[in-house]
């Protein structure tokens, strides 16, 4: 987390070690021999691989210790490499990420979860209706892609049930880039934008996102749920992400959520994920906490003089409020 301290995340959990461990050096073997492959797959403990072109399964080596190994790393494998039933490699090294995509359970929890590595695009899946668009969630996911560094795509789906235009109004100042789709439509605008990119998929449960992944890459044969139609919500038909190769680049489909936790993210950050509202929050006093008690808060003034969208005012006011537990979000 900038500023204050060093932020947790899943590696600062304390593991005991079992009895009988061998003392560790500080020591570690090159590995000059190792090949390079990438992380497509985690299963308990087991990593699946993709080493020129066949898939690998393996697990780490001990002298790696407690660091995690997440779908998308570029890592160098020992061992049999073969990619024959029943046979295990291991991982010795994780190479250095270009980008990292994280998220906590909540807003207040400060330990985060590293969901893949080394994407360059952020696909927001949404669905038009059944279940109806959720722009906090989408919000949510902007703010984490301009944090990691990852170019946002929003890709609205389920368009012969209900029309965008409202939604598409609401971030029109963005020049957010994004696509429509609908069942068994023609998906060439996607494809086009998917082509040669890493790009990691976020999205709740039942918004198609299953559906979009299996009719891009067949083979995939990915889950797909239904939504309950009495709470409207989906059933998590994904249970793990998965990195597909796709047109020179990859698809990672990631489980449902239905939270998009911020905690890992400094409210500075927070605000600069709403790039409509800089204009006038350089206008705040200094130190504004841009909440609606704030005395001279710019927001106030630009959103009642039609300057500003009342709903992301609104919205970026729900993320950090709900930083301090004091409203969800």
């Amino acid at each position: 987390m900038r500023g204050g301290g060093r932020h947790l995340d899943e590696d600062d959990v304390r593991v005991r070690a079992r009895g009988g461990s061998r003392p560790r050096t500080r020591k570690r073997p090159k590995h000059e021999d190792a090949r390079s492959a990438m992380v497509t797959a985690v299963d308990r403990g087991r990593y699946r691989c993709l080493v020129d072109g066949r898939e690998v399964t393996a697990m780490k080596a001990r002298e790696l210790g407690r660091g995690s190994i997440v779908v998308g790393d570029r890592v160098a494998l020992v061992g049999d490499v073969s990619g024959t039933p029943d046979t295990l490699a291991r991982v010795v090294r994780v190479e250095g990420r270009t980008s990292v995509l994280r998220r906590t359970a909540d807003d207040t929890d400060p330990v985060e979860r590293v969901i893949v590595a080394n994407a360059d695009q952020l696909v927001v899946v949404c669905s038009l209706a059944d279940p109806g668009p959720q722009p906090r969630l989408i919000d949510r996911c902007l703010v984490a892609a301009y944090d990691a560094g990852l170019d946002p795509l929003l890709c609205l789906t389920k368009s012969d049930l209900a029309r965008p235009g409202g939604l598409l109004d609401d971030y029109a100042s963005l020049g957010l880039r994004h696509v429509v789709t609908e069942h068994e439509g023609d998906l060439s605008d996607l494809e086009a934008l998917l082509t040669d990119r890493a790009s990691v998929l976020v999205g709740s449960s039942g918004v198609g996102k299953s559906t979009l992944v299996n009719r891009l890459v067949p083979e995939a044969e990915r889950a797909v749920g239904h939504v309950n139609p009495v709470t409207g919500r989906g059933r998590h038909t994904s249970t793990s992400a998965v990195a597909l190769p796709y047109r020179g680049g990859w698809i990672i489909d990631t489980p449902g959520v239905r939270s998009f936790g911020l905690a890992h993210i400094d409210p500075d950050d927070v605000v600069a994920g709403f790039p409509d509202l800089e204009e006038a929050v350089a206008e705040c006093p200094p130190g504004c906490p841009h909440t609606g008690e704030a005395e001279g808060c710019a927001l106030d003034l630009w959103a009642a003089g039609g300057r500003l969208s009342e709903q992301r005012v609104a919205s970026l006011r729900r993320l950090l409020a709900s930083r301090t537990g004091e409203e969800g979000a």
